[in-house]
């Protein structure tokens, strides 16, 4: 009726005016009526590549509980409630802290001021993972130091609690001085991995990015599979994001394998006897091509895998 359809107008209209005024501020503000839906979130990122809006991890400094614009430049950073095994505890002593004394400007001050009673070994470790210290320091060396971290936080905040002072008449806060422990500097391929593992989806970058040259012409966007394709033979290009697996009554192994690309995502089913012509390639991580017919079964496309190729950057071509 009338009055439904002025409302709808309305907001259609209020909408169309706040992306196209306040771009920057209208999809942070969507990204967090998002945040609990993984899969539409990955999709908002694209749009705001579109729009030429970076979405960068989240920081120690920057990040708030949400998705939050960055003030006078056209990116927004991603909230710290959005990373696993991070509780509102402990973002909320982070902001508290940041809002009260100002920014971490070092490690050695993220050790003094830190919260030690809400941060654990698991949420440490997680917000290391997901980079959120990164301009404290390197991620592994942090990780290495994680123990020495919590140790050090502890013995600080038991001495200022006595109101005990150093020989010069300081603070223990003020006068910290914590080094990390030393280690090899983590690859970017395992920063992409924990970034998928701890907030869903990848932020920093996308591990097809290097890959884009060697697929392009040879396999088909899945965002392209539609209707017109079911039952047909196709070849799609990505890495395998999730695995799951059964045994069937023979007692052979079946795969339901997802598979996604700069823009999609598409589940691939993969019976025992094709899991046996190439059984190492079947991993998550791992950037293949695959082969196979789309199947329309429940209205959802699905690849029924025929072949899978497994690709290899250093080498610049495929390998079966």
């Amino acid at each position: 009726n009338k009055s439904h359809a002025t409302a709808y107008a309305t907001i259609a209209y209020q909408t169309a005016y706040l992306k196209a005024h306040f771009p920057v501020e209208f999809m942070a503000a969507l990204l967090t009526s998002e945040k609990n839906d993984t899969e539409r979130i990955s999709k908002l990122i694209g749009e705001c590549k579109k729009m030429g809006i970076e979405v960068l991890p989240p920081d120690i400094n920057e990040s708030f509980r949400n998705f939050s614009v960055i003030p006078k430049k056209k990116k927004i950073r991603f909230g710290l409630l959005a990373i696993k095994n991070v509780g509102q505890n402990v973002v909320e002593s982070i902001i508290r802290e940041r809002e009260e004394r100002g920014p971490f400007r070092s490690i050695s001050d993220f050790v003094s001021r830190i919260d030690g009673d809400v941060l654990n070994k698991k949420s440490l470790e997680s917000l290391i993972k997901a980079g959120v210290l990164d301009s404290l320091g390197e991620r592994n060396r942090l990780l290495a130091s994680v123990e020495k971290i919590l140790i050090t936080n502890r013995e600080i905040r038991r001495l200022e609690k006595n109101g005990q002072k150093n020989l010069f008449g300081r603070s223990f806060h003020s006068a910290c001085n914590f080094k990390l422990e030393d280690a090899k500097p983590i690859s970017l391929q395992e920063k992409l991995i924990w970034e998928k593992e701890l907030l869903g989806l990848y932020v920093s970058a996308h591990p097809l990015e290097n890959f884009k040259n060697i697929l392009k012409n040879k396999v088909l966007p899945i965002k392209e599979i539609s209707e017109r394709l079911w039952g047909q033979r196709i070849k799609i290009g990505g890495i395998i994001s999730g695995i799951k697996k059964i045994i069937t009554r023979n007692g052979k192994p079946m795969l339901f394998v997802k598979v996604e690309d700069l823009e999609d995502k598409i589940e691939v089913v993969v019976f025992p006897n094709i899991i046996e012509q190439n059984p190492t390639a079947f991993q998550e991580n791992k950037i293949v091509m695959i082969t196979g017919r789309v199947d329309q079964k429940d209205q959802v496309p699905k690849i029924i895998c025929d072949s899978i190729e497994e690709i290899i950057e250093e080498k610049k071509q495929c390998n079966r």
